[in-house]
């Protein structure tokens, strides 16, 4: 079948790409606004897009009306923000974020998140989280009428103590993270499952 994106409304593009293009990671963004309100809130339009410097990338859509979400208006606000990797012990609260919160009302509290403080930036770190990446906007793409590209320099990366195997060498055991994905369809998501490993090869002229 083929389809004709620039013939579809933008839900049905959303939904043959989201449905495609799985599993996506869920940055777990922690923010603060001009006025001093934290907010958390998951998006699965992430990425890691380079490493010199090291740059992660978010796609945020508006809302229905056009306004920007909370997220968006508050990197635009303050320039900081905090991305959490997240487990499968936090995906009820990291589903609980999702809520459409109006601006003042403080979605840690709310939901009852532990946090810890930060140490670049103001937004907090969420306490649970395997990882967290403390990020300074690096560059704003106004992509279209109701979606915004944030990149985003990440100045510090905490990963939980029980996570590092060999710190001098930044070995990782990323398995036991149990980090979850998203994946096709409203309100489906994927764990950390089997994985196959292929080395890459090297080119020999014929």
């Amino acid at each position: 079948m083929h389809f004709d994106l620039r013939d579809l409304s933008p839900a049905a593009r959303y939904k043959i790409m989201a449905g495609t293009i799985t599993p996506r990671p869920i940055a777990w963004v922690t923010s603060v606004s001009a006025d001093g309100v934290r907010n958390a809130a998951p998006f699965s339009f992430f990425n890691m897009v380079g490493d010199d410097p090291p740059l992660v990338a978010l796609g945020l859509m508006h809302r229905p009306d056009g306004r920007l979400k909370d997220t968006t208006a508050n990197i635009l606000a303050t320039g900081e923000f905090v991305v959490n990797l997240v487990s499968e012990a936090d995906a009820e609260k990291m589903n609980a974020t999702s809520t459409d919160a109006p601006p003042d009302v403080d979605e840690l509290t709310y939901v009852g998140i532990k946090t810890s403080p930060a140490s670049i930036v103001a937004p907090p770190l969420i306490a649970s989280a395997p990882v967290s990446f403390e990020c300074r906007n690096h560059m704003v793409i106004e992509t279209g009428p109701r979606q915004t590209l944030i990149l985003g320099e990440v100045l510090a990366a905490h990963v939980a103590d029980s996570f590092v195997l060999d710190a001098e060498n930044q070995h990782l055991d990323t398995p036991a993270m149990k980090l979850i994905g998203r994946t096709h369809g409203r309100g489906w998501y994927v764990r950390n499952g089997e994985t196959i490993q292929m080395d890459r090869p090297i080119y020999r002229p014929i």
